[in-house]
């Protein structure tokens, strides 16, 4: 099943996906563009990973890493489905990065990865926009690179796990102004959604809805202010974005 989180006037409803039409719980149906759109989960500790598909960090000339690297994004954020990001006036290097999200479903601690997916609730969409100006290097995100506000729309749709056959498997698109400049899937990760929830929970506990941001292949393009970017997996949905001016 296909869930959000939408507001409808004025209201906070949880909804459900048909028939194409947003399904509020009092029974209504509404068009996607007459509901403000909220990511589908409240995030709470988000990990992000950091090259974590070979192409993507040759295309960066960069090593693959030896462990997962990872960062942590803070709430502000996070924008739902055709949402505003705010690109910095000064930025001259803002990419989008689509990648898949896995949502934890119950508190995981010292897990092993074959009993991993008994911890994951489901999957969603992140666009992950990183501000490279501000880069030190591809093993140091700092602050101002990936934790602007408005700067990761996630959703549209949060989809239960035992709907996605095959997580490892699912073709990701991204595209600009309806010109594809992103393809890959999600079979040429690094490491994988068990061995990140393995590595995760051997040093931290994870909690519902913490999300992990599992990277994201080659393929990257600069976004302008006027941009609209639609970040795809396949499975899940498409998730629709506007760039606009700081």
């Amino acid at each position: 099943m296909k869930r959000a989180r939408v507001a409808a006037g004025g209201v906070l409803h949880d909804a459900v996906e048909e028939n194409g039409c947003i399904k509020l719980e009092d029974g209504r149906l509404l068009n996607e563009e007459n509901v403000e759109w909220l990511p589908p989960v409240q995030p709470q500790t988000t990990f992000a990973l950091g090259l974590n598909y070979a192409d993507h960090a040759k295309e960066l000339s960069f090593k693959a890493p030896e462990e997962p690297l990872v960062f942590l994004k803070g709430p502000n954020t996070f924008i739902g489905h055709r949402g505003e990001t705010k690109r910095p006036q000064e930025a001259e290097n803002m990419h989008y990065e689509c990648e898949l999200g896995v949502v934890i479903g119950r508190t995981a601690k010292d897990v092993k990865k074959e009993d991993a997916y008994d911890y994951v609730a489901g999957y969603t969409i992140g666009n992950d926009y990183a501000i490279r100006d501000y880069l030190e290097n591809y093993y140091r995100p700092n602050l101002r690179v990936k934790n602007r506000d408005t700067c990761t729309p996630l959703g549209p749709w949060f989809v239960d796990r035992d709907d996605i056959y095959d997580p490892m498997n699912l073709t990701l698109k991204t595209y600009i102004n309806d010109r594809l400049t992103q393809e890959g899937t999600t079979a040429d990760m690094i490491f994988k959604i068990p061995d990140l929830i393995e590595y995760l929970s051997s040093f931290m506990t994870l909690n519902p809805n913490d999300v992990i941001l599992t990277g994201t292949p080659e393929g990257l393009d600069q976004v302008h202010a006027g941009d609209t970017v639609v970040t795809e997996i396949e499975g899940i949905g498409a998730l629709t974005n506007y760039i606009r001016h700081a």
